[in-house]
């Protein structure tokens, strides 16, 4: 159990201690630094540990913030400290050093805030706006509280303590009777838990999401919050709903259509549910982290697969449409992905090479989002989750299967189009300065095998005089011949299977040097496409039984193991491990087979299916094993979007 540990004179009346126990935690009182360090040396390694002043006032969701959010090592509001095993060592020290006399915070920190006791925002402490009169409120006593002034030495020894944004909630230490009264009225003036719920819901989300589902479903998670439902079991719980609508789906009739279409919505239900459970709860694990970042796609392909199984029911074979849609929706991620990490860290930089702020592009779209409409609309025609959902339920319930996937392409084509164009542009105004870790990202992103790395060695020298933009135009122009190789050569000649040798060339070319160009961010993208564009055109063109739906099974395999790159590198935590990379061949090397086994085996009629179902479980096996191995293990990131400031 933690232990939080209450400094300072006790306060005769003070419900501090019920909420301090509420929250989980078992309270002892140390009136000295002295008595303090010896609670904190007494208590388990093992547990989290919090400082927190008698004189504390404010709401007990400012404490939940501050001590028990699982994800941070120390973290702090005015007047509360919690540090978790990782930091136990460092809050000692720091500790040890106040109790002896020894440094005090240096002049500007937090600790050293005016001590007037007026109210002070908790967004002034936090560099987030203010939002009202009583947004935050804290009031700092005469003689510093000891928990705030063992964050600012933690802080000057290096120790990153987090501070979470308040809002409007009151986190105080008032310095006397009237300024304890008047933190008692802001107090009473914020409803805790109407602050709660809404900070549950993510700060930017598409519009059906904000408008037709978050307005009831934080209640949803609150009902589950409060009988001990986890947000792990919320999120299998989706998972399963999916896939019982993909079941009813594959029915091929118009009852299992509208059945799978109101599933599919209550799925979503259930998925929004998940994370507002985690975020109203403050349950974040690595696990929980894992299944949010997979299910959401396991759940969407499964949903395509079923649509396609119920269409062949009814005599229509729209397999090469579901995995076309399987496709061209891991390929706009990548895009996101690609270009987010190439531009998380970076630096804009004029013709002379002097740092600058904002382009042309990025200027339009400030504009763009003062304006209360456009904010949305531009949301919107990127088709979300949310939006692209609640289409393909409608359109489930009400149309075909063939309506279903034509719509979801045209859909998300202009929007991979829209997205696309714009971060081109962003990309060839702003001569960004790329960090090294932008770079290995997207040498990660590349997912390349041991044949593009024993060319990349090869021509490493050449390749560095290659100008800016020729990486990716070399990568585009591989990608694109073996894809039109496939698509126009037949199938049991050289032609595709030469075209596949080129494209290992000319991938192990690309990324030769690092990737620290303008455009090189698109590298990632033209791989996925040429990769999975092969096999959806060889498996098309086959004309073989059971083709289609084995070249979906590869792709899906294929695909899960480019999301869970991305998460890894998200989650701060680099790409998986090289031997699974190489083991699984790399992109270059998954294409030259599949290629070479078209040519091989499609004049067979038989044996091309079986080849691709094997291929789809051997990835499948190697990356999932390796995968669940990674996110369960204690060192596995938590990685959650965050709600509003509370």
């Amino acid at each position: 159990m933690p232990t939080a540990i209450l400094t300072g004179p006790p306060v005769p009346g003070s419900p501090l201690e019920g909420h301090l126990r509420s929250l989980g935690y078992d309270v002892r009182t140390a009136p000295g630094a002295e008595e303090a360090l010896t609670l904190l040396a007494s208590a388990p390694a093992a547990d989290r540990v919090a400082l927190v002043d008698s004189r504390f006032v404010g709401h007990v969701h400012a404490l939940r913030l501050a001590l028990t959010d699982p994800r941070f090592p120390a973290a702090a509001v005015p007047g509360a400290l919690t540090a978790r095993p990782e930091a136990r060592t460092a809050l000692l020290s720091a500790v040890t050093a106040l109790a002896d006399g020894g440094p005090q915070p240096p002049p500007g920190s937090a600790a050293e805030a005016p001590r007037t006791g007026v109210p002070h925002t908790g967004a002034a402490r936090t560099g987030a706006p203010e939002a009202g009169p009583h947004s935050g409120a804290t009031v700092t006593a005469a003689s510093e509280p000891f928990a705030d002034r063992v964050a600012a030495v933690l802080e000057t020894r290096g120790t990153r303590v987090h501070r979470p944004e308040l809002g409007s909630l009151v986190a105080a230490v008032p310095a006397d009777a009237d300024a304890r009264e008047r933190a008692g009225t802001a107090v009473a003036a914020v409803d805790d838990e109407a602050v709660r719920l809404r900070s549950a819901v993510k700060a930017r989300d598409g519009f059906f999401t904000t408008f037709c589902v978050s307005p009831y479903s934080r209640y949803l998670a609150r009902w589950c919050a409060r009988r001990g439902l986890t947000p792990n079991q919320v999120t299998t719980a989706s998972l399963v709903t999916a896939l019982i609508a993909a079941a009813c789906a594959a029915t091929g009739t118009r009852g299992g259509y509208a059945a799978a279409g109101a599933l599919l919505l209550f799925s979503f239900v259930l998925d929004c549910t998940d994370g507002q459970l985690a975020r109203y709860s403050l349950q974040y694990s690595t696990m929980g982290a894992w299944l949010d970042a997979t299910f959401d796609r396991a759940k969407e392909y499964a949903y395509y697969a079923g649509l396609a199984l119920g269409a062949a029911r009814g005599g229509d074979d729209v397999w090469a449409l579901a995995l076309g849609a399987m496709v061209l929706q891991t390929c706009r991620h990548v895009v996101d992905f690609s270009f987010n990490e190439a531009n998380a860290d970076s630096a804009a930089a004029d013709a002379g090479g002097k740092s600058v702020v904002g382009t042309p592009t990025a200027a339009l779209s400030s504009r763009l989002d003062s304006v209360g409409w456009t904010v949305w609309v531009r949301r919107m025609i990127v088709l979300p989750i949310g939006e692209r959902w609640a289409m393909i339920a409608v359109l489930t319930a009400l149309t075909t299967p063939r309506t279903v996937f034509y719509a979801l392409l045209i859909g998300c084509a202009f929007a991979a189009c829209y997205t696309t164009a714009g971060r081109v542009l962003r990309s060839v105004t702003r001569k960004a300065v790329r960090t090294e870790r932008a770079a290995r990202a997207l040498a990660d992103l590349a997912d390349s095998g041991p044949l593009a790395e024993g060319t990349a060695a090869l021509l490493r020298r050449p390749a560095r005089r290659l100008p800016g933009p020729l990486p990716f135009l070399i990568a585009l122009l591989g990608g694109a011949a073996v894809v039109a190789t496939a698509s126009f050569a037949p199938l049991d000649g050289p032609w595709p299977v030469l075209a596949a040798v080129l494209y290992v060339l000319t991938s192990g070319l690309a990324v030769a040097r690092p990737l620290g160009g303008a455009l090189d961010w698109l590298v990632p993208p033209v791989f996925r496409a040429a990769e999975y564009g092969t096999v959806l055109v060889l498996a098309a063109r086959s004309e073989v039984n059971g083709a289609l739906p084995a070249a979906f099974g590869l792709v899906a395999a294929v695909a899960y193991h480019h999301y869970d790159t991305v998460y890894r590198i998200r989650g701060g935590s680099g790409a998986p491990p090289t031997w699974l990379v190489r083991s699984a061949g790399g992109h270059e090397g998954r294409t030259l087979l599949v290629t070479a086994l078209a040519a091989v085996l499609v004049t067979r009629h038989t044996g091309f299916p079986m080849a691709l179902t094997v291929l789809a479980v051997a990835v499948a096996l190697v990356v999932l094993l390796e995968s669940i191995r990674f996110w369960v293990s204690s060192g596995a990131p938590a990685v959650h979007d965050e709600g509003e400031p509370a």
